[in-house]
């Protein structure tokens, strides 16, 4: 039987009150996942943490700066790792609607669908591609842009816009936090 640390939560607890507590020791299973890597290859811990669905860049980045990770390296490894990932996604999902939308006529959306794509009527690609991190993860945000029919290289432009900005701004807020703890 596999034993639960004081950094893991015990295997198949319900979410409930510490929700909380098992998010911060999510995140620091992925640090020390990272720190547990040979220094030489501790960026690319960062890069795979990074390209997991809400960790993304802007966790990545604080996570790789926090791990003692140069922050320069951290936030490129986070950034890049993100990218990847969501490529895999708008590809994937660009892939399918195409062979799906070539075979029969399209269906209604379901409500949460409809909503999601009322938000890319009103803000458009860039600003769902901006602003949608702060709810759901890049990858998911830009397969459903691609699935509503727009372009999947606008789509991949304005992803990876947002990827670098929300990268680099928890990467500075880590530095700063790290060089204020210090």
């Amino acid at each position: 039987m596999i034993e639960s640390s004081p950094h893991t939560p015990a295997l198949g607890r319900r979410r409930g009150r510490n929700h909380r507590f098992e998010r911060l020791t999510m995140f620091q299973m992925l640090q020390d996942f990272t720190t547990s890597l040979p220094e030489i290859f501790q960026w690319l811990g960062v890069l795979l943490i990074s390209a997991i669905p809400f960790v993304e860049s802007y966790f990545g980045s604080a996570i790789g700066v926090i791990s003692g990770i140069n922050p320069v390296v951290a936030i490129a490894a986070a950034i890049v790792g993100n990218i990847v990932s969501m490529l895999a996604f708008v590809l994937g999902t660009h892939g399918v609607r195409e062979k799906v939308t070539a075979k029969r006529a399209p269906k209604d959306l379901s409500p949460r669908r409809e909503k999601l794509r009322q938000r890319l009527e009103q803000y458009g690609v860039p600003g769902v591609s901006l602003l949608g991190q702060v709810f759901l993860p890049s990858q998911i945000t830009s397969a459903a842009m691609v699935s509503f029919g727009a372009s999947k290289n606008v789509v991949i432009l304005w992803q990876v816009i947002s990827i670098i900005l929300w990268g680099v701004a928890f990467g500075v807020l880590a530095t700063l936090g790290v060089a204020v703890l210090r």
